[in-house]
């Protein structure tokens, strides 16, 4: 009929309300779901509904299920991995639908990678200094693959020296949506070895623990990204 709206299956709207429970605090991680014929009752529809709306909360990586006489549904803790997969489909999804693009994501990259710059040079431990060390290319050697991941895995380690997982986890699929973009036609002569030139800089900055150096090696080497890239 003209103006009605479809209403969601039953598993959905299950699957919403538990969701809600989760995301409010009211059911902790590692807390038990009510076992299924509870569910059953309380929502008034079958088990294999209830099994369909916990597959669904499973998928989304809300909720583990085990087996057994001691098995039933419980509240996932937090993995900083898994939610950044997720962040990352939604930044893709809204870059291929051309509702982003390359100078929204760069300015986001400025709003992060700056400050996360800085508190890195502060805050890095020995081995991150090794990890990030370890990131370096070559850039008349390795091939534009090479490059691109080593670009990003830089970047990715940098965010994870603020040793504040909320950078590391927001950053993370940022550089992969980016990969595409910052390939494009006509980049300027000796590109990459500028790109290499300043994380050679900002690694410099972060092992003497200069914060404001940083600070300063990283806004530079964005406005150099943008300048490369025409904006």
């Amino acid at each position: 009929m003209p103006g009605s709206t479809v209403r969601p299956p039953a598993y959905q709207l299950l699957a919403d309300e538990l969701r809600l429970e989760i995301t409010s605090g009211r059911l902790q991680p590692g807390e038990r779901l009510p076992p299924e014929p509870e569910l059953c009752v309380r929502s008034g529809v079958s088990r294999s509904t209830v099994r369909e709306a916990l597959r669904l909360l499973a998928s989304q990586h809300l909720i583990v299920t085990t087996r057994g006489v001691t098995g039933g549904s419980f509240v996932a803790h937090p993995d900083a991995e898994q939610l950044s997969e997720a962040l990352s489909t939604g930044l893709t999804l809204l870059t291929n639908s051309a509702e982003i693009g390359f100078a929204d994501l760069l300015e986001l990259r400025r709003a992060l990678e700056v400050p996360a710059a800085g508190l890195a040079a502060e805050r890095r431990s020995d081995a991150q200094l090794t990890e990030m060390r370890g990131t370096l290319f070559d850039p008349h050697l390795d091939e534009l693959t090479t490059m691109l991941s080593a670009h990003a895995a830089f970047h990715s380690v940098m965010a994870s020296a603020t040793n504040n997982p909320l950078f590391e986890l927001v950053t993370r699929p940022l550089y992969h949506v980016t990969y595409g973009e910052e390939v494009v036609e006509a980049l300027p002569e000796g590109y990459w070895e500028r790109i290499d030139t300043d994380h050679r800089e900002l690694l410099a900055c972060v092992r003497n623990r200069d914060s404001a150096g940083a600070v300063g090696a990283s806004r530079r080497h964005l406005d150099y990204i943008a300048a490369a890239n025409g904006l």
